[in-house]
C-alpha cells in the first residue's frame, strides 16, 4: 500500500473542505429535524441609500476647514456642531489666524467650507484698515469693506458671501468675479486692499 504525501497547503485545503462539509451536514440535519420546532427568523430588508443627505444624517456633517488652521482638510463632525468644533477638529488656529473674522458660534451645515483668514504680512491690523494699512479681502467684515471707495453695503456683502462660498481671494484681481466690480473699480482699489 502506498502512502499519500500531501504538502502543507494541500492539508490545509483538505481540512477546510472537511470543516465546510461538516457545517453543511449539521445545517442540513437541523433543517430536516428541527424545521417544525425552530421558529423562522424574521429578516428585515436592507435599504441602501446613497444620497449625500442620508450619508450626512447617518455619519454627521462633512465640512471643509481651510485657511489659517493647523490641519486644513475635510472633516466629518456630529450634527449640531458649531464652527468652533470644526476648527478644533482641524487642530485649532495658527498663530497668524484672524480669529475675530470668524463667527465661532455659527452652526455648521453639511458641505460647508469654513475659511479662517490669516493676518496679512505687512498689514498692521489685517482687516481693520487702521493706520492706512490695506484692508484684507479675506479677513474684513462687510462693514469694513463698505468703507472702501466705490464699495457700498450691498457689494461689501457680495464680497463676504463670495469668499464664504469659494474660499479666500488669492489676488485683488479675484474681485472681478463679484457682480458690480469691474476692471476700473479693481484699479481704484489697488493699494487699498490685499488678498
Amino acid at each position: 500500500m502506498r502512502t499519500l504525501s500531501l504538502t502543507v497547503q494541500q492539508r490545509r485545503l483538505a481540512a477546510i473542505a472537511l470543516v465546510a462539509l461538516l457545517v453543511i451536514v449539521v445545517i442540513a440535519k437541523r433543517a430536516h429535524h428541527g424545521a417544525a420546532s425552530t421558529p423562522a427568523l424574521a429578516v428585515a430588508p436592507l435599504s441602501v441609500t446613497t444620497t449625500a443627505a442620508a450619508r450626512a444624517h447617518a455619519s454627521g456633517l462633512v465640512v471643509d476647514v481651510a485657511g489659517a488652521v493647523k490641519r486644513p482638510g475635510v472633516y466629518t463632525v456630529p450634527q449640531g456642531d458649531r464652527v468652533i468644533d470644526a476648527i478644533e477638529r482641524a487642530g485649532g488656529f495658527t498663530a497668524h489666524a484672524e480669529q475675530s473674522a470668524v463667527n465661532l458660534a455659527a452652526p455648521l451645515v453639511d458641505g460647508e467650507q469654513v475659511v479662517v483668514a490669516g493676518a496679512v504680512a505687512g498689514a498692521a491690523v489685517g482687516a481693520t484698515g487702521a493706520s492706512g494699512a490695506p484692508v484684507s479681502l479675506n479677513a474684513a467684515t462687510a462693514e469694513q469693506l463698505d468703507t472702501l471707495p466705490g464699495i457700498g453695503p450691498v457689494t461689501a456683502q457680495k464680497i463676504v458671501d463670495y469668499r464664504a462660498q469659494h474660499g479666500p481671494f488669492t489676488s485683488v484681481d479675484g474681485l472681478d468675479a463679484i457682480p458690480g466690480i469691474g476692471a476700473a473699480r479693481i484699479a481704484e482699489l489697488q493699494g487699498l486692499v490685499v488678498p
